[in-house]
Formats: structure tokens, C-alpha cells, sequence
């Protein structure tokens, strides 16, 4: 071959090792499957990531690119579907094929994740492989003029527990270490190992971010930012964490922090008539706190679900039915928000065909009075957000209402009380006295029964002759344009969109769709592509 191109070469060379890594016993179908996953793989690694990093979409000649910001070509995306999402798919491609490129592509991207660890332990939303000058500059316009994101709107500089970013980070990294057990991936494990536990509060709650910032009060309002966090599975995820640094690594030290969480869940309920849950508290007094513009002082009726669901696992991991003592109480406080028809009605939205009633989201602690969320004004410098008790001409972009499957709830609560508690844990990785593997499988995407070919070779059929699956995009944005300070506006054009004026540069979407790649949409099919090769392996 040394008499042909150079790139002919690398073409065949590739080719070879493609059909030199497929099993001999693999299928036509299997064989297909098999290509494409490699020929995926190959361009969003050696194309689309910058450095192994990634965000998560770009238009097809990468000149723009989104996280759930724009981002820029250097930038890398931490919250889901971002860069540890890629990381997982990547270790899952590598169980279901036993290929090692899977697990070279995921060790460069455990390198990216490495570089941008901060030396607290956690990681930001965002890095920038350009530096810290580059990330202050774009917190200073794309993120500032966000209208609707006020979490990008500051540099703090700090680590976040949002949106499951640093924990789906740990995980990977976790996940990594005890693969091969690879040393190299030790110390940046002990980090955000130090880090979790470091930031839990003596009560068992953690803050959004840590180490523990106050220089953002908002609108009147004290930074919200240190306050004990349930909003977005903050205190679930960082219990799941630790439970598999236990159950995997066999760590001591991580019982007593899992079950002081555990505990405090228990009591930040409220009391009756309210025995419902907020989004945050405060240290002082764990009473409930206010959080973002949108995120008055509340109880929460999607995270009183979420909450309930919490107690029942606790049960299944401890045995201990102090977490199922609040429920009935939590049950009976959603049943008493139900809104009555002529309010179901003017609120307008349907539920997309779900099961139950419909409630306040918010709701305030001290009067039970609901808290629905409007804004006037088109842009971050002229807008603003209130809440008052008009259920009509609600934000879009984050529900005043909710609808909840009480039955469900009341069949689930009824379901585990009455099963015999050495059924429920025999499985608790945390009374076990063994090491317990971890998942086989992170990306959880797996659907009843088995992909039957039909969706798998769709798939292996769209993939372009680049090596990607367009797709139209979900989100895009504005171009950042400079926004003076305005007066304040009573425009109410935008009270219930996703994006304000052209000064606005929160992602919205396009009302013609905007075709590019798609990282989410990269791991979706991927995951039916292995969904595929384990059906096969089961059969």
C-alpha cells in the first residue's frame, strides 16, 4: 500500500481494522450495524469534539454551536446530553462490542473532562479549552443577555451541582477508574470524591455550588446560589454517586454522608396543610427559599413527586420505614391543589394526554396560595418576572401548573408498604457486604422487548456519507448583539415565548426547522444500535 495516497491508505487501513474487530459469527444486519457505529464515532470524535470535548449541536460546517447557550468552538458542554453523556455512551459501546476503540474514544474524553475539573474538585456548566479570560468573556455576553437563564448571566468561578453536570461527570470518571482500574484516573476521582463530601452541609443538604459564593443578590433578593438544593435531583444525584463509590470501590467513609442526605429529606418536608417539598431552603432555618426570577418561595408539587418517589427508594435501600411516614401526608397535600375545572380551562394546557389533576406548581408555604409566573418587557435589560394568582398568560418556558398521577402515587406507596422488607432489599447495594458491579449499561434509553431491526436499520440507513445524522436542531439562538440598558417595558409580545426580542440570546425553536448534528440524537442512536447487538446476543 506505500505506492497509493496517503488518504486511500487511511481509508483501506480503517476499513480493515473495521472488519477485523467484527465478530465472525455477525450477521449481515450485525455487520451494518457494527460499520456505522465505528463511522459515527470516528467523525464526532476526530470532526465534532473539540480536544474529546463536546456541546450539543452544531450546524453541519460546525460555524455555530449550542449548549444550552451558543457556545464557542472551544467551549465544552458538562450538563446532559454534553460531554459525560458521550463519555457513558462510549463505555457502553465498548461492554456491548468488546472494541477498544470505544474505550480509547472514551479515555480522550475523560481527558477533556480531566482539563476542565476545577481544582475545588467539581466542575462548572462550561469550559473553555481558549482559558478563563475567554469563558469570563462570554459570561459577559452570550450568557448575560439570556433573558430566561439567569444561572449564565454571572461568573461565579465556582463548581454547580445543576442540571447533574459535575455528577454525570464523577460517574464517567468513576466508571473509568474501576474498568481497568487505571491509576491515571485515580486522583481526579479522589477530587470530586473530596469535593461532594467537602460541600455537604452538616444537616445532609448540598448547595448549588460550591465553594460557597455570595456576590450575586438579584433583584433584592440574596444570592440563591448557597442555599440547601433540591431543584434538579441535586441531593439524588450526589446519593447516587456515593452509593456507587461504595458499592464499586468499596469506600467507608461515604455511609455516614448518604444516609445524613437521606434523612434530611425527611425533614425539609413541610408540615400540614402543605406537606410538600420546595426546590430550595435555607441554611438557617431549612425553611423554604426562593431560587431564580421564575423560582418564587414555594412548595413545589414536581418536586413533592419527585421527593415521594426519593422516600420510597430510600426505603428499598435502608429498610427503615421512617421514609415512607411522610407520604400519606405529602398524597393528601396534592390531592387538596387540584384546580377546579373553570381554572383547568383557562390555564389551556392539556397534559399531552396525562393521567391525573391538575395543581399549582407553586404554591406559598405560609398561605397556600398559588404563585403563577408571568414576565412583560422583551429583554433581559427592559424585563422583568412576577408571580400573582391570574392563571392565564403563563411563561412557557418553565409551567405554572402540573399535572400529577395521584392514583399512581397512592397504587406505588401502597404497593411497598404491604411487601415484606427483606424482599425490598435484598438488592441494596448499601447493606450488601460485597462489592456490587456497577450498570453494565449508563445510557438509558433501552425500550420493552428489543429493537426488532425496523428502527435499527432506519438508522443505519440515514447515517450520511460524512459519518453523521442530520437532524433538525432543537434549540438555536440569536446572535449576541450588545443590549443597552433600557426602561423598564410593560411589552407583553413575549410573555409566553421561549425567546424574547433579537437581544435576547436564550435558545428557542425556529419555526423552520434548522437542520445540523446532534449529540443527543448521536447517543440515541447509538444506544438502539447496541439495543440491537444485545437483543442479538440474548437470542
Amino acid at each position: 500500500m506505500r505506492n497509493l495516497p496517503l488518504k486511500l491508505t487511511s481509508c483501506l487501513a480503517c476499513l480493515l481494522l473495521a472488519i477485523f474487530t467484527q465478530p465472525a459469527h455477525a450477521s449481515k444486519n450485525e455487520q451494518q450495524v457494527l460499520e456505522v457505529m465505528k463511522t459515527a464515532t470516528r467523525f464526532m470524535m476526530e470532526t465534532v469534539s473539540y480536544n474529546g470535548g463536546f456541546v450539543w449541536s452544531y450546524l453541519p460546517d460546525l460555524s455555530r454551536s449550542w449548549g444550552e447557550l451558543e457556545a464557542k468552538r472551544t467551549m465544552v458542554w458538562i450538563q446532559p446530553p454534553g460531554t459525560p453523556t458521550v463519555g457513558h455512551l462510549l463505555l457502553d459501546a465498548y461492554h456491548a462490542t468488546g472494541d477498544e476503540y470505544y474505550y480509547e474514544a472514551a479515555q480522550k474524553v475523560a481527558s477533556a473532562l480531566i482539563w476542565g475539573q476545577l481544582p475545588c474538585g467539581g466542575w462548572n456548566y462550561v469550559f473553555d479549552f481558549a482559558g478563563e479570560n475567554s469563558l469570563k468573556q462570554w459570561y459577559a455576553t452570550i450568557g448575560k443577555n439570556a433573558w430566561r437563564l439567569e444561572e449564565f448571566q454571572h461568573y461565579y468561578g465556582n463548581a454547580t451541582f445543576d442540571d447533574s453536570g459535575t455528577m454525570q461527570a464523577a460517574k464517567f470518571l468513576l466508571r473509568m477508574y474501576v474498568e481497568k482500574d487505571d491509576p491515571v484516573y485515580r486522583y481526579p476521582l479522589e477530587k470530586v470524591i473530596h469535593f461532594v463530601l467537602q460541600s455537604q452541609y452538616p444537616s445532609g443538604g448540598w448547595p448549588q455550588r460550591f465553594p460557597l459564593m455570595h456576590d450575586h443578590p438579584f433583584r433584592g433578593k440574596k444570592d440563591y446560589s448557597s442555599f440547601i438544593t433540591l431543584n434538579d435531583d441535586v441531593t439524588p444525584e450526589n446519593i447516587e454517586f456515593l452509593i456507587q463509590c461504595y458499592q464499586a470501590i468499596g469506600l467507608q467513609n461515604v455511609k455516614e454522608p448518604i444516609y445524613r442526605a437521606m434523612n434530611q429529606l425527611i425533614v425539609l418536608q413541610q408540615g400540614a396543610p402543605y406537606a410538600g417539598w420546595a426546590d430550595q431552603y435555607y441554611v438557617e432555618d431549612m425553611k423554604p427559599a426562593h431560587a431564580r426570577s421564575y423560582e418564587p418561595r414555594s412548595i413545589n408539587a414536581g418536586t413533592t413527586v419527585r421527593a415521594i418517589h426519593l422516600l420510597m427508594d430510600y426505603y428499598r435501600l435502608t429498610g427503615e420505614t421512617k421514609f415512607l411516614a411522610g407520604i400519606p401526608a405529602a398524597i393528601q397535600y396534592l390531592e387538596s391543589m387540584e384546580l377546579p375545572a373553570e381554572e383547568a380551562r383557562k390555564y389551556g394546557h392539556t397534559g399531552n394526554g396525562r393521567q391525573g389533576i391538575l395543581v399549582p406548581r407553586f404554591v406559598d408555604p405560609d398561605t397556600g396560595k398559588p404563585l403563577y409566573v408571568h414576565r412583560v418587557g422583551s429583554n433581559v435589560a427592559n424585563g422583568h418576572y412576577y408571580t400573582d394568582q391570574n392563571i392565564t398568560n403563563t411563561i412557557a418556558h418553565y409551567s405554572s401548573g402540573a399535572f400529577i398521577d395521584i392514583a399512581s402515587l397512592k397504587s406505588a406507596y401502597n404497593e411497598i408498604r404491604t411487601k415484606p422488607v427483606e424482599e425490598l432489599i435484598k438488592d441494596s447495594p448499601l447493606l450488601s457486604t460485597e462489592q456490587v458491579p456497577l450498570p453494565r449499561f449508563y445510557t438509558r434509553i433501552f425500550s420493552r422487548g428489543g429493537d426488532k431491526g425496523g428502527d435499527v436499520m432506519q438508522v443505519v440507513r440515514s447515517l450520511t456519507k460524512e459519518g453523521y445524522w442530520l437532524t433538525p436542531l432543537q434549540q438555536i439562538s440569536n446572535p449576541y448583539k450588545e443590549c443597552l440598558d433600557m426602561e423598564p417595558s410593560k411589552e407583553t409580545k413575549y410573555a409566553s415565548t421561549f425567546v424574547g426580542d433579537e437581544f435576547d440570546t436564550s435558545c428557542y425553536t425556529s419555526e423552520e426547522p434548522v437542520m445540523g448534528i446532534s449529540t443527543a440524537v448521536y447517543v440515541s442512536n447509538m444506544m438502539k444500535c447496541i439495543q440491537f447487538l444485545e437483543s442479538k446476543k440474548t437470542k
